[in-house]
């Protein structure tokens, strides 16, 4: 349970927000590559409460700017984009991916008054299919080298999808392992893991500090042989990553749109070979507009026939669908003043704590966990690794199987 202050800290995203402050000290994702592709038209994007305008020049550069001209505050997502630039409709103020006004046709010649224009940008990068904007203040830091971004794209998907909640519940549902045994439950028949998870409903917890946020070990005895154990890793600020298949991980990174949206974007990736298509299935319920198919106005198209002996939940076998179901149904904003924190939920009071301990970091000027500097040679191994969920012989130390290849060729993949 949080105070209400404390819930205020971590939700509160906006401008002049100490929570905002936060998430900004690290590259976000504020678009996928595939939304600005060369000729696009500008794309309106709003991010931690601010309205913006993404756009990529004729030089393949990309532009973060304020969505309001400087000079009487135009709409820039309908700008034309030429000579190097963004030109408002309105008078034909010229401004580059850097905020600097290049042109302002109606001064006289020989007119220095552009030069004393610096329009709002922010610093953008492009890696992994997406492409990631930094509103802190000061050098930005390095963008974190997860192996995601450096496979090649046909060993990668990404999506997005809206979410019309705070970010900090949807990442929280990522860190709570017990839900498994129940959300999702007979979702996909046939499937070990599912299996497993809802057979054991009470996995033994164990959390492990590290240099990018928190490692989460769920353990469940299977019979007096076996363990199945599960790895899920809280990313600061508001990512995790969950476990795939043998050969990678994926990524749900919850984005900020203001303190009552958010969007999701997933990655995953494989290290040795490409995507199949049924690994691309949490993308099938997202319409054309980032939306799901199912969701609130529909009521996730629940079918109640169904629950009576062929599914749990009844919103069909999409996690995306169960997840958001789940997140949204808190409220725009959940209250954890009147919540009822449990064991399972150790990894989410966790990462309260940590994310607090960040925000008072920010606040005296140092930099909070998991902001990467080129200096530092952490950023060469971040020690993400998430394996594939797993059985292991009940003799075998399940700690650090996710790292030791022997110890995983003696295993039993729930993914093969």
């Amino acid at each position: 349970m949080l105070t209400r202050e404390e819930n205020d800290l971590l939700t509160q995203v906006g401008p002049g927000a100490l929570g905002g402050a936060l998430i900004r000290r690290y590259w976000q994702p504020v678009a996928l590559s595939s939304e600005v592709p060369p000729g696009s038209a500008p794309l309106p994007v709003r991010l931690l409460g601010e309205d913006l305008v993404l756009f990529r020049d004729q030089f393949d550069r990309i532009g973060l700017l304020g969505i309001h001209c400087a000079h009487r505050a135009a709409d820039l997502s309908y700008a034309r984009i030429e000579d190097g630039g963004l030109r408002c409709l309105y008078h034909g103020w010229l401004y580059d991916i850097h905020g600097n006004c290049l042109e302002q046709p109606g001064e006289p010649e020989g007119s220095t008054f552009k030069d004393k224009v610096q329009h709002l940008a922010y610093p953008t990068a492009e890696r992994g299919d997406l492409v990631f904007a930094y509103l802190g203040g000061g050098e930005p830091p390095s963008l974190p080298p997860y192996e995601a971004f450096d496979v090649p794209p046909e060993q990668r998907s990404v999506y997005k999808v809206f979410q019309d909640c705070n970010y900090l519940q949807g990442n929280e549902g990522n860190i709570d392992p017990q839900h498994l045994s129940f959300l999702h439950r007979l979702s996909r028949p046939g499937d070990l893991n599912q299996t497993l998870n809802t057979r054991v409903t009470a996995p033994h917890l164990e959390l492990e500090d590290t240099d990018f946020g928190i490692r989460i070990y769920a353990v469940r005895k299977v019979d007096e042989e076996n363990t199945y154990v599960r790895v899920t890793n809280f990313v600061m600020p508001n990512l995790a990553a969950v476990a795939g298949d043998a050969e990678g991980y994926s990524i749900n990174w919850h984005v900020p749109i203001d303190d009552t949206h958010h969007w999701r974007y997933g990655i995953r990736f494989n290290r040795t070979q490409p995507i199949r298509p049924q690994q691309n299935a949490r993308s099938e319920e997202i319409g054309e507009d980032f939306r799901l198919i199912r969701n609130q106005s529909n009521r996730y198209l629940q079918d109640r026939e169904s629950m009576k002996n062929r599914a749990f939940i009844g919103m069909g076998p999409n996690f995306v669908v169960h997840d958001t179901w789940a997140t949204q149904g808190e409220g725009a904003i959940q209250n954890r003043t009147t919540e009822h924190l449990g064991y399972t939920d150790m990894a989410i009071a966790a990462a309260r704590r940590m994310l607090l301990k960040a925000v008072r970091d920010v606040q005296e000027g140092q930099d909070p966990l998991h902001v990467i500097r080129a200096s530092d040679r952490r950023s060469e191994d971040l020690g993400i690794y998430v394996r594939n969920d797993i059985v292991l012989p009940s003799s075998v130390d399940w700690h650090r199987y996710w790292e030791n290849d022997s110890v995983r060729e003696m295993a039993t993949s729930t993914h093969r």
